[in-house]
């Protein structure tokens, strides 16, 4: 059966990922004969779909747990999901409205069983949408946050942290989503990087006893009724005489103190700062050094309560509440100005509604002292940081480290482990279940507790208090018989899975959450293992598309990611994502890449069916030049091989898949083949065949961990396999000798063959036309390539000698040869073509000479743009040269 003239991947997929896992070469298990090799999935939220960065991240893992596979490494690559605490509850709370239903008709455990119901039907979409980008986890390990055994892990931790005396409960002021009605930590605040446009509005208070005013600026005019004072700066002498007087709140006529604070900022709006303890971070720092009360006036929802003491906005939301006071203020003649101005305005990162510095009761991490061994890790590269500017990052983060609040008030999420047992301050336990508490809160309050006596905290952890334990918990480090609870450490030695793939060999996830994630699983790790949980840390960029946008459902550019690999194949997309992602920056994505993606498909495709075509006579001598060609290709490999592997090594993931990219479409599909390709209708001897099938398998193994199923595809299609026999378990090809010599003089004889083939599309002459050559320097030829120039490029002879012939010349390095064109060449228009080329090329060389000629730009411009301006000038002096000669050649 004649084989099809284009690759089809959806015949080729579904079947190889099925015989993959079938033979069970996903699976790892801990072999002493072997080298580990880890990968823990960053576990995507069960309410998600795959989207453009799951894409990328998860290829570049797939890329390095392939490779490690075929190195003979046991590769273990974890898959898994996390029960997202707050996006979850919106699902389920969404989900229930529509069957009319109110979450605060509901019990905890009834709502709780809608959650499961609902994380059970949609919580394994996305792992089962990666395994169609091929995707090769041990899914037999496949964990979730909120698995039984993981489940208890993030409660054992919370209970030794609090003995440690890490955990403590505090009113403290933090952030609140008035959507998703939880306390979120600064860590989920996040600030538009251009800012977001507000209005500063210029306010008139009155001042008590006199016919003066004070004029304030706010951006929050919902909250003056929470004013409790007006800060100044001590030393602002427009305002020094009105310091112990007492000014009129708005409306509600409240007494409140003028006072000074050096915090007050005398330049900003009118110098005068209204002091709101209960709604500004700083305002509440101001009242603790003066002593101030709190008037607390939003409700948990954002709309304001009876503290407000203006009936009408009473169940309001603060923002709509805003536009009506804003209203009254101008109609009562107290609003005097209204700016627009640029500001930062913190949103939540689950919700994207505007956070609210609230003050509460709310649940910490001390994160100072057990960060100390996580921020040396980083610094003295322990763990490493790809690429290395995230360091700086990390470090300023690590350095101004802030307590972790770690306390949601949801339903859905790991219960916080405390019991309350009266009403005083400290009238509660820590305990791992209820039964402990009960024998410890009897203890602690000095008589007999029941059940009955106790109430569980209502609170859920924040979801990173869960995922912070994941490279350990994955293979369930903390489960009783490995958990020391004196020591609060665990002990691997009977857990052998832990001992064997901890710590594991690189994380591959984003920039954002470095320190959502990344710094938190290091702290985890010293804490609880004494180790770091990874070796490397490989940062992602952000897929943008080509106008520089971040992709996104409401901006309608992000494409479907099931979609494209439905149209162009797996192999396709996951090339296209690769070939312009440098680790940390980001991916400007252009679906033409895909469509590269899929034309190198093709290009293997059809290299495959030329090979396949071919007659072998196991009676025919390799002749010379196929001798020569396959050293030279073997070569080739091996300097190849050598680039890919120093390219791994440093995470230039990229980088590595060009190289591999060149290999096969310019050096083994361009050149290889094209000279070891017998003439039409001739057969092939045996040996360059199974040469040529044995060089194909090569470069098929090096292009696996990019394209997996085309290669299992041609590999198990070359020859005939046995089941277990796949590309995917093959061993990574070793590099051989580097034959130098041959790989120059190839690379002279290919130059030498492209200018032939360039002056002949130039000149119009027919590849089927037979040419000569001349040179004055025929030791320079590249004779063992000789018959291959001739074959290429249908050269009869060269010639040499003083006397050159009319015609065009050009230069391959340092040497000058000439095609001659007796008859064949108008001589004046060529020559007219030639200074046109030579004018051109010798203004740009002048430009480039300036630039490198001036002393500012060369000392301050970096290394890599002088030496880029440097080659375009070495470019530019051998164009240069190259006319020149043909001018000479003309004449």
């Amino acid at each position: 059966m004649a084989l099809s003239t284009k690759y089809n991947p959806s015949e080729v997929e579904d079947k190889w990922y099925q015989h993959w896992m079938q033979q069970g070469f996903f699976h790892a298990q801990p072999n002493p004969n072997k080298k580990p090799y880890c990968i823990v999935i960053p576990p995507p939220n069960v309410t998600g779909v795959l989207h453009m960065g799951h894409m990328l991240n998860n290829t570049i893992q797939d890329v390095l747990i392939r490779k490690a596979r075929m190195e003979g490494k046991e590769a273990c690559w974890v898959p898994g999901t996390d029960h997202a605490s707050i996006a979850t509850e919106a699902r389920v709370v969404a989900m229930l409205r529509e069957k009319g239903i109110k979450k605060s008709s509901l019990s905890r455990d009834e709502f709780l069983n809608y959650a499961w119901e609902w994380k059970e039907k949609y919580g394994g979409i996305i792992l089962e949408q990666l395994k169609k980008l091929g995707a090769s986890c041990d899914w037999d390990r496949t964990a979730f946050t909120m698995d039984p055994t993981y489940y208890q892990a993030v409660i054992r931790v919370f209970v030794d942290l609090y003995k440690k005396g890490y955990i403590y409960r505090g009113l403290r002021m933090i952030n609140w989503d008035c959507e998703a009605k939880t306390a979120l930590s600064n860590e989920e605040v996040l600030y538009k990087e251009e800012g977001e446009k507000s209005v500063l509005y210029s306010v008139r208070y009155k001042i008590k006893d006199t016919d003066g005013w004070i004029v304030i600026a706010t951006q929050r005019p919902e909250t003056i009724m929470g004013d409790v004072a007006i800060a100044v700066n001590p030393t602002d002498d427009r305002y020094t005489h009105l310091l112990g007087k007492n000014v009129l709140v708005p409306f509600i006529n409240r007494e409140i103190p003028v006072i000074a604070d050096d915090y007050v900022d005398k330049a900003f709006g009118t110098g005068c700062l209204k002091v709101t303890p209960a709604h500004d971070v700083n305002d509440y720092e101001i009242g603790l050094r003066h002593h101030l009360p709190v008037i607390d006036t939003l409700n948990d929802d954002g709309t304001l309560n009876e503290k407000c003491e203006i009936p009408k906005f009473y169940g309001k939301d603060r923002f709509a509440v805003r536009k009506e006071i804003v209203k009254d203020l101008r109609e009562a003649g107290l609003l005097i100005k209204e700016e627009e101005f640029v500001t930062r305005i913190g949103r939540s990162e689950r919700t994207n509604s505007v956070v609210e510095p609230k003050l509460s009761l709310q649940w910490f991490v001390k994160m100072k002292e057990i960060s100390r061994k996580a921020y040396q890790a980083v610094e003295e590269d322990e763990i490493k940081l790809h690429p290395a500017k995230f360091k700086n990052t990390y470090r300023h983060w690590m350095e101004n480290v802030r307590d972790w609040c770690i306390s949601r008030q949801l339903w859905w999420g790991h219960r916080i482990p405390a019991y309350y047992y009266g009403p005083g301050e400290n009238d509660f336990v820590v305990a791992e279940t209820l039964e402990e508490a009960i024998k410890i809160g009897s203890k602690k309050c000095g008589r007999p507790l029941t059940e009955k006596d106790l109430q569980q905290d209502p609170d859920v952890l924040d979801t990173w208090a869960s995922s912070w334990l994941w490279p350990i918990e994955v293979f369930h480090g903390f489960k009783n018989e490995y958990f020391d609870h004196p020591s609060g450490k665990i002990n691997t030695a009977s857990n052998k899975d832990l001992s064997y793939f901890y710590p594991t060999q690189v994380l591959v996830t984003a920039p954002e959450i470095l320190f959502f994630w990344v710094a938190r699983m290091i702290i985890a790790g010293y804490e609880y293992m004494d180790k770091k949980p990874f070796e490397d840390v490989y940062l992602t960029g952000i897929v943008r598309d080509k106008q520089g946008r971040k992709m996104s459902k409401s901006l309608g550019n992000s494409p479907d990611p099931l979609e494209l690999i439905a149209t162009y194949g797996a192999d396709a997309v996951r090339t296209g994502m690769l070939f312009s992602s440098p680790a940390g920056n980001d991916l400007l994505y252009d679906e033409k890449l895909v469509e590269q993606g899929r034309n190198f498909t093709n290009k293997i495709w059809n290299a495959f069916r030329l090979v396949k075509g071919w007659q072998v006579d196991s009676a025919l001598a390799q002749p010379e030049e196929n001798k020569v060609a396959t050293a030279w290709f073997e070569a080739k490999f091996n300097q190849s091989l050598n680039e890919l592997n120093d390219h791994f090594a440093r995470f230039r993931m990229s980088d590595a898949l060009l190289t591999v990219y060149k290999l096969i479409w310019d050096d083994f599909c361009s050149w290889f083949l094209e000279m070891v390709k017998p003439e039409f209708g001739k057969p092939m001897d045996s040996k360059t065949f199974h040469q040529t099938v044995s060089l194909f398998e090569s470069v098929l193994q090096v292009l696996h961990p990019f394209m997996p199923f085309i290669t299992e595809e041609l590999w198990n299609e070359l020859q005939p396999r046995a089941e277990n026999d796949c590309m995917i378990v093959s061993k990574w090809p070793a590099p051989g000798t580097l034959n130098e010599s041959i790989l120059k003089e190839g690379a002279f004889a290919f130059e030498l063959i492209s200018q032939i083939r360039n002056i002949r599309s130039a000149k119009g002459i027919s590849p089927r036309e037979s040419v000569k050559i001349y040179t004055s320097e025929a030791r320079n030829y590249p004779q063992q390539f000789a018959s291959l120039v001739k074959k290429l490029s249908n050269v009869t002879t060269l010639e040499s000698g003083s006397d050159k012939p009319a015609g065009v010349s050009f230069l391959v390095g340092t040497t000058e040869f000439t095609v001659p064109l007796v008859g064949k060449l108008d001589a004046e228009k060529e020559r007219e073509t030639i200074l046109k080329d030579l004018e051109y090329h010798r203004g740009f060389l002048a430009t480039v000479e300036k630039k490198l000629s001036n002393e500012k730009f060369v000392n301050s411009a970096p290394p890599q743009v002088i030496e880029m301006e440097r080659k375009k000038k070495a470019d530019a002096e051998a164009k240069i040269r190259s006319y020149e000669l043909a001018l000479q050649g003309l004449n």
